[in-house]
């Protein structure tokens, strides 16, 4: 069985997109369309923007959204049994799955970057990578950290990858402390905001609005989703959980498990960089892995189909 997977935000490149939308006249209509509903160039931040302009939230999202679906929506969904996304990447893959249509998926992803990036203003906070640490070992670690402030698991990326978010003293505290709990390494990511922790919560009440003006419709392929670990087609339990997932763990190694439990033995990765095809290789060492990001993969991929 083969699973289509979306990269979240991290993923971004100055250039990205642009052979596809070149090379591709199904692809540029997406494109244009997103710009068209947008009322500004996402397109132009993407193929000639700068590194800066690329990495702020509210324009991250939608570029790496749009590469994304751009290059699936050319591959098609024949022989893709399931498909998943990592926090950002969940909107593409309900997008890809018939859940949402391109244009609420745009409208939405759009309002989440810009409700995501103003959180991080109004409450400043960060996140770190924890290395080398048992699972079971990290909530120790955070009791520990919690005495100077909020801070909680973002991500369980792979084991021995974890991503911790939450207030800056009680991140830096989980850093500092994470030596003597048995970590490798412990590093302060560079990010905007302490994303999918309880520092998002002012994002929450007016994500939940957006998303009850547009339309979800049952998946028409099993979405496996970040906040429950297990395929979703039902659009009550989609709609609940994207809120959820804006101050929750994203559980992507238990997500791809859950996958490979099911019956997935070969990994697609949809959209800009290899982050996720390097994921899932410490977490199920003997699936396939392969990646669609350029123009020259895309054609490739449409060659052996």
């Amino acid at each position: 069985m083969k699973a289509f997977i979306f990269p979240g935000q991290g993923s971004q490149y100055c250039g990205m997109g642009h052979d596809i939308y070149e090379q591709f006249s199904q692809a540029r209509a997406l494109m244009d369309l997103a710009d068209a509903i947008l009322g500004y160039s996402i397109t132009s931040i993407m193929f000639t923007g700068s590194e800066d302009e690329l990495k702020q939230t509210k324009y991250t999202q939608l570029a790496i959204f749009l590469h994304s679906y751009a290059a699936a929506s050319l591959l098609g969904r024949q022989g893709v049994a399931m498909t998943a996304g990592h926090s950002l990447g969940e909107y593409t893959s309900l997008c890809f799955a018939g859940a949402l249509s391109f244009e609420d998926a745009v409208r939405v992803v759009a309002k989440r970057g810009e409700l995501m990036q103003n959180a991080g203003q109004l409450t400043p906070g960060t996140m770190a990578a924890i290395i080398g640490m048992e699972d079971s070992a990290i909530e120790s670690l955070l009791q520990e950290a919690r005495l100077s402030g909020i801070v909680q698991t973002a991500n369980f990326n792979s084991p021995g990858q974890i991503v911790i978010s939450g207030d800056v003293e009680a991140v830096r505290k989980a850093v500092q402390l994470a030596p003597s709990k048995g970590a490798r390494m412990a590093k302060e990511l560079v990010v905007s905001g302490a994303f999918h922790s309880p520092l998002m919560k002012p994002a929450e009440k007016e994500l939940a609005e957006t998303l009850d003006s547009i339309t979800i419709r049952d998946a028409e392929i099993p979405v496996c989703m970040n906040v429950v670990a297990t395929p979703v087609t039902s659009a009550s339990e989609i709609r609940a959980n994207l809120i959820s997932q804006l101050t929750s763990s994203v559980l992507w190694s238990q997500s791809v498990q859950s996958m490979v439990d099911a019956g997935v033995t070969e990994f697609i990765e949809v959209g800009p960089q290899k982050v996720l095809q390097g994921l899932i290789k410490r977490i199920s060492k003997a699936s396939v892995t392969a990646g669609v990001d350029t123009a020259g993969q895309v054609a490739a991929m449409l060659e052996q189909a």
